[in-house]
């Protein structure tokens, strides 16, 4: 050995040292690894980006840069296209009703059940179209309530919103919509007052007037709906899937990049309460 090392120039120990290394793993194969764990812990986690990918690599203990984790997402074929952007965000502005806008598309909010958002969505299914009624809470992104029917009257807009009255502390909210003809009608605005919540409405044809909640449809449609063949399957079955997509993952352990440190909604909903008991004791 100690001749072969002086031919190649080399010290006993580096020698050692090299042929200790080869029976380490690489730092890309631990990345590697890590990434395909977290693919692996839901079927939706495919659509994971490279931004939401570097939030659970950290969330997982790998700190680790964004052009790193493209090529190896790059070279494991994980690196999607452009998602198609939902209809109706681009539209062109129209004049803003002011008086009637509180939200005015500044969907921040420092607690909890303080400023509110929900609208109504479609996918056709095998016997009919399913509408899909969320209310989204700003502070975190999680779904407080999810209602779906075979039509969109006014009574499922009213059930949505009993719903997030009876678990939630909701009474000094703003809840946010369109100005169709369910969120304007007397019944719903007698509910919101029951409730003690405040009406915010977008200006007409200005959809970004509510574009956080256009863009939790899209992610709904682009993660779920539009991989499943809804207009094959019964309404009863695809009202399930999206239960179970809503609550069991987007709410409680899908990355949400715009909370800090990608929590999911409700996981940071806890993370919030703890501190704030914590610093209040």
């Amino acid at each position: 050995m100690e001749l072969l090392c002086r031919i190649l120039h080399i010290s006993e120990s580096g020698y050692y040292r090299y042929l200790k290394n080869l029976s380490k793993p690489s730092k890309d194969a631990l990345l590697s690894a890590a990434i395909d764990r977290i693919m692996n812990e839901s079927d939706y986690n495919d659509n994971y980006g490279v931004e939401r990918m570097q939030l659970a690599l950290e969330q997982n203990g790998f700190h680790t840069g964004k052009r790193r984790i493209r090529r190896i997402m790059h070279e494991k074929g994980l690196i999607h296209g452009r998602p198609r952007r939902p209809h109706g965000l681009t539209r062109a502005a129209t004049e803003i009703q002011e008086e009637e806008n509180l939200i005015k598309q500044d969907f921040r909010a420092d607690t909890p059940y303080q400023k509110l958002l929900t609208d109504i969505t479609q996918i056709g299914c095998l016997d009919g179209k399913l509408y899909i009624s969320p209310i989204m809470d700003c502070f975190n992104g999680e779904i407080l309530s999810l209602q779906m029917d075979d039509n969109m009257r006014k009574e499922l807009c009213i059930n949505t919103l009993k719903a997030v009255a009876c678990r939630y502390p909701v009474r000094g909210a703003t809840l946010h919509s369109d100005r169709g003809s369910q969120y304007t009608s007397e019944a719903f605005k007698k509910k919101l007052s029951e409730y003690g919540m405040l009406q915010s409405l977008s200006g007409v044809a200005h959809c970004y007037d509510n574009a956080r909640m256009e863009s939790f449809f899209a992610t709904l449609k682009k993660e779920l709906l539009y991989r499943i063949p809804t207009y094959r399957m019964p309404m009863a079955e695809v009202k399930s899937i999206i239960f179970r997509y809503v609550f069991i993952y987007y709410n409680r352990k899908r990355v949400y990049t715009s909370n800090p440190l990608g929590l999911p909604p409700a996981v940071y909903k806890t993370h919030y309460h703890n501190m704030y008991h914590s610093s209040a004791a």
